[in-house]
């Protein structure tokens, strides 16, 4: 399986921010067997789409509607049309901030895949979750209920991302992070057969250019969504050739 790299910019870039698109999909150039992956505010997909061969565009969310009184909202249609590849759909930040629920995060899974782009789908436990003995059943319960019955690895990628991880430089154990990427992986076999074995599973807590190669030689890591170390070429680099080493 082909590792993912999928950098997620949050609330961060301006146009003059697109110089350091281009500098980072000129470095990943060199590491063809990785597939790679920019999720950048929606305001910058359009200029940056179709401008950078060696990797996709995405989206960080979208409306699960392809129109409508929605304000302020963006469907997958309208990433698509502006050239977007894949989209993030239930960070944690929004399940938190926005009040998210599993059935919206479905939701939004299937607009993606009515477009015709990839997804992300986020899944994680907080640290009083994980303190509690929950972090498995709260990830599975996540899992379960953001999931469409069509999901196959073709347009569909699970991201763990203990939320306590996030920004943190904290990162749970080797052992930790092994535990959950099998308990996914076998939660996804168990409802999607031979074809839950191809569904990437990324690791989404504070992966750098130091901590990298060890996480990604972890069964079941099939990728990382990087935050703060994807928006500098710098930064993002190592962790794309550690992908291309694993």
């Amino acid at each position: 399986m082909r590792k993912l790299i999928a950098g997620n910019w949050k609330m961060n870039g301006l146009l003059a921010e697109l110089e350091d698109v281009a500098a980072i999909s000129e470095a990943v150039a060199a590491h063809p067997s990785v597939d790679t992956a920019l999720c950048i505010p929606a305001t910058l997909i359009r200029p940056a789409a179709g401008r950078f061969a060696d990797m996709a565009i995405g989206g960080q969310d979208c409306h699960m509607a392809v129109s409508g009184a929605h304000t302020g909202c963006v469907s997958a249609e309208m990433l698509a049309d502006a050239g977007a590849k894949l989209t993030i759909v239930g960070h944690s930040e929004r399940r938190a901030a926005q009040g998210e629920s599993d059935a919206d995060i479905r939701g939004k899974a299937l607009a993606a895949r009515r477009a015709g782009i990839a997804a992300i789908v986020c899944v994680g436990e907080t640290e009083a979750e994980r303190d509690a003995g929950q972090a498995e059943a709260v990830v599975l319960h996540q899992l379960t209920g953001s999931l469409t019955d069509d999901a196959t690895g073709d347009w569909l990628s699970v991201a763990y991302e203990p939320v306590w991880a996030i920004g943190t430089g904290r990162i749970p154990s080797v052992e930790d992070v092994a535990a959950m990427h099998a308990a996914i992986r076998a939660a996804l076999v168990a409802r999607f057969g031979a074809g839950g074995a191809d569904i990437r599973i990324l690791y989404g807590g504070s992966m750098n250019g130091e901590n990298a190669a060890s996480l990604l030689a972890i069964p079941n890591v099939d990728g990382g969504l990087i935050g703060g170390a994807s928006l500098k070429a710098e930064k993002f680099l190592p962790i794309v050739a550690a992908a291309a080493s694993a």
